[in-house]
Order: structure tokens, then sequence, then C-alpha cells
């Protein structure tokens, strides 16, 4: 570590380390030296502003195909299937530690984000790279990994179209992604009980999805946060109609279509995320 390095410079040596097993291992370490105060400053307010990737380091040894081409992961019902379902898994989580860092990089300074901010995101950033590093390894236990199969980068193309709003990003990214994945892991546990797999579908239960949580309802704070700091109301409510409609305003500006229901309710209600929130913005089922 640097002498005198701040979060952000430290946040952009991550974006910046290429192996993702490394960059999980450096975002741990740097996670632990701001909690213990060995990282004293989130940013220097009288240093120019860093330049933040446009796109993280990555290996290459991971096959990226379009979303649409992907195959199909199947149910867990095979080991093949299993085998798919985690490398999916692994590949969510090594773009979900570039998202923690890259907002931190990208909005702390910018947006004079409070120190809260920051701790909240170098917490969400240090979970998904352990949550990375126990689906690798459980992804090597189940005799594969990662790079083995093809992946698509959807999570990081919402990325780049959010990278100059910071209410964008929460909302996208910090929302709307990271609550699609609370609707789909309890079919995956159950898939992967169903098919034997416990190991698995303990990991997915017990650390994953309680901490997944936690990560939704810190883009759904800091979005409120950040909109009753630019209300002009000072006594704005964090649960009035206007912050819930700027809401929908801004995914259905950068989120291409509805949101997809089933909807896991009571995670999302867990993440402060209430239905008023999320169903105006889902399909509508016209069937008579």
């Amino acid at each position: 570590m640097n002498d005198g390095e701040t979060l952000v410079e430290a946040a952009l040596r991550v974006l910046n380390t290429a192996d993702p097993v490394e960059k999980a291992k450096l975002g741990d370490e740097i996670a632990n030296n701001w909690f213990q105060g060995v990282i004293a400053n989130p940013y220097h307010p009288s240093q120019p502003d860093i330049i933040v990737p446009d796109r993280p380091a990555r290996l290459s040894n991971v096959k990226l195909v379009s979303p649409s081409l992907m195959p199909k992961l199947g149910k867990a019902g095979s080991l093949q299937s299993r085998q798919a379902i985690v490398h999916s898994l692994v590949h969510t989580e090594s773009w979900a530690i570039d998202l923690s860092w890259d907002i931190i990089a990208r909005f702390g300074k910018q947006e004079s984000m409070p120190r809260e901010f920051f701790n909240d995101f170098v917490r969400v950033a240090q979970d998904e790279g352990r949550h990375f590093s126990l689906l690798a390894t459980r992804l090597q236990e189940l005799g594969s990994f990662y790079g083995a199969l093809p992946a698509h980068d959807g999570l990081w193309d919402s990325a780049v179209a959010t990278s100059k709003d910071l209410f964008a990003r929460l909302a996208v990214e910090h929302c709307v992604h990271e609550a699609r994945g609370l609707d789909v892991l309890p079919t995956t546990i159950s898939r992967f009980r169903n098919g034997g797999d416990n190991q698995t579908a303990d990991l997915l239960e017990k650390v994953i999805y309680p901490e997944e949580i936690t990560h939704c309802a810190a883009g759904v704070k800091w979005f409120k946060y950040l909109w009753s700091r630019s209300s002009s109301c000072s006594c704005a409510d964090e649960e009035s109609d206007e912050v819930i409609q700027k809401f929908h305003e801004i995914v259905r500006e950068y989120f291409r279509g509805p949101l997809k229901p089933p909807f896991n309710e009571a995670a999302r209600k867990a993440a402060g995320f209430g239905p008023q929130w999320y169903e105006p913005l889902a399909v509508k089922d016209f069937t008579q």
C-alpha cells in the first residue's frame, strides 16, 4: 500500500487488477485497511479527480458471448448443469467486485458523498470478493474452473450506460440488478437441493443470500439519500411519491424493458424496497 493512499486511489488499484482472484484478495486487504483506519481518507478534496477506466482490467480467459447466445444453464439436475450455474454465479460476483469499487472511485468524490457511503460500498465490495472466492472454490470442487464456460457482460453494459449519473447507477445496478438476484436465488437454492448438492445450496442460502439483501438495501438507501439531498424540500420524505417517481423515471430511461416477476417480496422488503418501487415497472399481464 502507498503511504497516504486514499480509498479512491486504492479502489482504482482494484479496478486495474486483471486477475479476478488477485482482485478479490486486494479488495479484501483494502477493505480491512479502511475499516482499521490504515487508509484514513476517502479522497483528497484538493487533488485533481482520478481517471476511472471505462472498463476495469480483466483477463481474457473467459469467452464472452452475447446474452442471447448464452447456452441454457439447466436446473442443477446434472453435474454439467451445476457447473454451469456456479460458473455463471462466479462471473457475476467477479463483476460485482468491480461494480462496488467503481461506484466508490467514480462517484464518491465527484458527488461529495459522506463517509458512510464509502463504508457501505467497501462492505459490499468485501462481501462480493468473498462470494467470488467461495464460489470459485466450489466450482473447482465440482470439477470445473472459472473460464471453462462462456459468459456474458450484461452487468457491465449497464455500468457503462450509467457511468455519468449516480442516480442511474444506484437505481439500475444496485437496486434493479441486485433485487433480481434476490428474486432468483431461492429457486436456484432449491434446484441444488433437489439435485442432491446441499453444499452449494448451503453456501448460497446461509452466506450469499442474506448478504445480497444488504447490498440491495445499500442501493435503496443511497438512492433515497441522493434524492433527499437534491430535493428542494428540506423535509424531503425518503418514501414519498416523488422519490419513487424519480426511481421509475431513471429505470425507464436506463434499463431496457420492464422488470420481470415473480418478485421475492420478502427479501425486497427486508432491503427497504417495497412493491410501490418496482411493481409499476413490471411486465403487465394482459391475459383475460
